[in-house]
């Protein structure tokens, strides 16, 4: 039978195991807390931004040819929320 020392060896790989995912957990839990997190517009493949960057890129194309007056360009530029 023996003395019994080695009994709890056998579990100790999984105390390790679950202590390391544990601070892999809370390290990243903490990089999302004080880095600002993942907002809606940074999910998936950003399409949000490329949306928004392309709207402006229109923008600016049509008030360059003239196609737009300024106050034209101001209102739009306004409305995407990207006043300068």
């Amino acid at each position: 039978m023996g003395s019994g020392v080695g009994m709890g060896m056998g579990w100790m790989w999984l105390f390790w195991v679950l202590l390391i995912l544990g601070v892999v957990l809370l390290a990243v839990v903490a990089v999302r807390a004080f880095g600002g997190g993942v907002t809606r517009s940074d999910r998936g493949d950003g399409r949000m931004s490329q949306e928004r960057s392309r709207a402006r890129q229109v923008l600016d194309e049509r008030y360059a040819r003239g196609e737009i007056t300024t106050e034209e360009y101001r209102e739009r530029l306004s409305a995407l929320g990207e006043d300068r």
